[in-house]
């Protein structure tokens, strides 16, 4: 897991890579939500893990999490 000591982060989810599988707010359920075929999240500014669960799970990489400070991404981590 990545780390977690630069709390807080940024979440985003890039709308054109997303294809709407829900494992996200499966995960996640309180920091996205699905609106028609595409997940959103429910904040922009996050600092809990399952983000970073919900992430590294993503199927396609549409999520990404950056420490808000110093950009640096978090998840998903480079395979």
């Amino acid at each position: 897991m990545a780390e977690t000591s630069n709390r807080p982060w940024r979440v985003e989810v890039d709308a054109s890579a997303c294809i709407g599988s829900g494992m996200c707010a499966g995960i996640a359920p309180d920091h996205f939500r699905l609106d028609g075929r595409i997940s959103r999240p429910m904040r922009s500014h996050v600092d809990d893990d399952l983000v970073l669960e919900a992430s590294e799970n993503c199927p396609v990489e549409a999520i990404l999490v950056h420490d808000e400070r110093t950009g640096t991404v978090l998840a998903p981590r480079e395979h």
